[in-house]
């Protein structure tokens, strides 16, 4: 796949911002998931581990769609 600028409302947006915006709500899901269950609490600082969680889930879906 080519990375080309996608005309959303007549304004041209590189694909990379919205696969940011679309790993970051992909994020927020997993983290209210992971909260529920408790994993939150056992992590040293779950921030960082947002974080981490944030990066895997971009990337992943970076790999995905380059391929």
């Amino acid at each position: 796949m080519r990375f080309t600028e996608i005309d959303l409302f007549g304004v041209y947006v590189a694909p990379i911002s919205l696969m940011l915006v679309g790993a970051w709500l992909i994020t927020l899901a997993l983290r209210r998931i992971a909260n529920r269950a408790g994993v939150l609490h056992h992590v040293w600082h779950p921030a960082l581990f947002t974080f981490a969680i944030y990066v895997i889930v971009l990337s992943s879906w970076i790999l995905m769609v380059a391929r």
